[in-house]
């Protein structure tokens, strides 16, 4: 069984041969759609690559460069072949909520069925457009708003497939350290049959924690810096340099990517990133790592389904159809993200910088803060919505950090470090 490396965040299934019945399912319920009218997002998609020559050619090629067979799937992997079964499958999908399923889970469904799209070098230049990113945009906004719908409450239910089954909340409440859902997290009643109170999907995967279950670590001593989000480091980078780029595995670390060449961006050049990625099952919800005053917030476009092309069919491994959460470094400089600068109140922290990475489907990043707000180390910033993703933390070259990542060595078999516990201390 091959175990999929996008699994560490438990956003695509376990094994290769679940994810590629998923897909052939989702493919035969598309085509079966009876009303196959497209909804307005898709349909402006499709507009689109059949009114410009240069993108319709670019789909062309992205579709051309997929390989019938491909050496690390099994024969026969069922993919999306062309612009018209894709149209179809998307607007599938943006009328559903994901299920859960005890084999392995699709969270991010549209990124599962451009999975192979994705790793071709057209596909590279397609994700990359502006205009195919706006139009992905509406499509994920689209969706967005029938997840945060009541209609999409039907998969918070009590069945196999149900995310308040007696498996699905087992794995959650595992998944944050625990043995009871409810003890763990808030609900608003104690009923799986009323769907714990929880209104739509939205809803139910932006839970918060019961008062108490994650307490602040060190909460009188600025020295500690807590973890942002419940989250497994997967990158400690030091000497971060402004412009020039230094390269991880085939993937920059850019300051002035990362920030968009935002003007206090030189402050960082020489200094300290972390960066740790949430899982699907997890708390969504980001909280400070330091006290201090929110001195900017914004939020940055980026694309939506890019990833590194160091992971496309060129990689010596072969096809890796969940490149994505090994194209973590790549997407801080190319996803759609928030950005937050906090002044420490601690003067050996001073002006710090978070940065939450919205991965594939999951792009919408809500900030809740305030510019001139001051926050509590452990207050909440934002929230990723329709799942987890990836985030970072930026410090300045003046502030001496020991991390304490509890045993583990970065990377992509790390598990949750709970969301306000110490990550790092500064000297």
């Amino acid at each position: 069984m091959t175990r999929h490396k996008f699994n560490v965040g438990k956003w695509l299934p376990s094994d290769q041969e679940f994810q590629n019945k998923w897909v052939k399912k989702v493919l035969k319920e598309a085509e079966l759609e009876e009303n196959q009218k497209l909804l307005p997002p898709v349909k402006e998609l499709k507009d689109l690559i059949e009114n410009n020559h240069y993108i319709w050619n670019l789909f062309q090629m992205m579709f051309d460069e997929i390989p019938m067979k491909d050496v690390d799937t099994p024969a026969g992997t069922p993919q999306v072949r062309d612009v018209h079964q894709l149209l179809r499958v998307l607007n599938h999908i943006i009328q559903h909520a994901p299920e859960f399923n005890t084999t392995g889970l699709v969270g991010t469904p549209i990124n599962a069925v451009l999975d192979y799209p994705m790793g071709t070098k057209a596909g590279y230049v397609v994700f990359n457009n502006p205009e195919v990113n706006e139009k992905m945009k509406g499509i994920l906004d689209y969706w967005g708003k029938y997840l945060q719908s009541s209609d999409s409450s039907y998969v918070l239910n009590t069945s196999e497939k149900g995310w308040l089954s007696a498996n699905a909340l087992q794995e959650m409440a595992k998944e944050a350290k625990g043995d009871n859902f409810q003890e763990i997290f808030a609900c608003k009643n104690s009923d799986p049959a009323q769907k714990l109170g929880f209104t739509s999907w939205d809803d139910f995967f932006t839970r918060v924690f019961n008062p108490g279950i994650r307490p602040v670590a060190a909460p009188q001593d600025d020295d500690v810096i807590v973890n942002a989000c419940e989250s497994a480091p997967y990158r400690v980078a030091h000497n971060l340099p402004l412009k020039a780029k230094f390269w991880i595995k085939g993937q920059p670390y850019s300051l002035m990517d990362l920030l968009h060449n935002d003007p206090w961006t030189a402050k960082f050049e020489g200094g300290t990133l972390y960066q740790a990625f949430l899982s699907a099952l997890s708390y969504h919800r980001w909280n400070s790592p330091v006290s201090g005053k929110i001195v900017k917030a914004y939020n940055l476009p980026g694309s939506y389904y890019g990833e590194a092309l160091s992971q496309g069919f060129e990689n010596p491994r072969g096809a890796d159809p969940v490149a994505a959460n090994d194209s973590q470094a790549f997407l801080t400089s190319t996803a759609t993200r928030a950005v937050i600068f906090i002044q420490a109140d601690n003067p050996k922290i001073g002006l710090m910088c978070f940065v939450a990475v919205g991965m594939g489907d999951v792009s919408n990043n809500e900030i809740t803060v305030r510019v001139g707000q001051h926050v509590q180390k452990g207050e909440q910033l934002g929230m990723f919505h329709f799942g987890g993703s990836t985030h970072v933390l930026l410090f300045r070259p003046e502030v001496k950090l020991n991390f304490n990542l509890h045993g583990q060595t970065p990377g992509l078999d790390t598990v949750n470090i709970k969301v306000r516990d110490e990550i790092a201390r500064v000297n």
